[in-house]
């Protein structure tokens, strides 16, 4: 297809994040007005691991808008 082999590695760590992030179990409080998310979760340490972002940063902005 041409796309270089290091370009390849990081399409398939995106994809595996995404796959990773679908499978995250996220608990509903407050009758579906909060939400929270387990710090021990092995998905959510293999989506952070993956894309290099904060453990704590994602479990807290998976459950706040702003």
């Amino acid at each position: 297809v041409g796309v270089k082999e290091s370009d390849q590695m990081t399409i398939f760590r995106i994809i595996a994040a995404i796959l990773h992030l679908g499978n995250l179990g996220i608990h509903g409080e407050r009758d579906g007005e909060a939400c929270s998310v387990s710090s021990e979760d092995e998905h959510l340490s293999n989506f952070c691991s993956l894309l290099g972002v904060e453990h704590s940063q994602m479990q807290h902005w998976l459950c706040h808008r702003k």
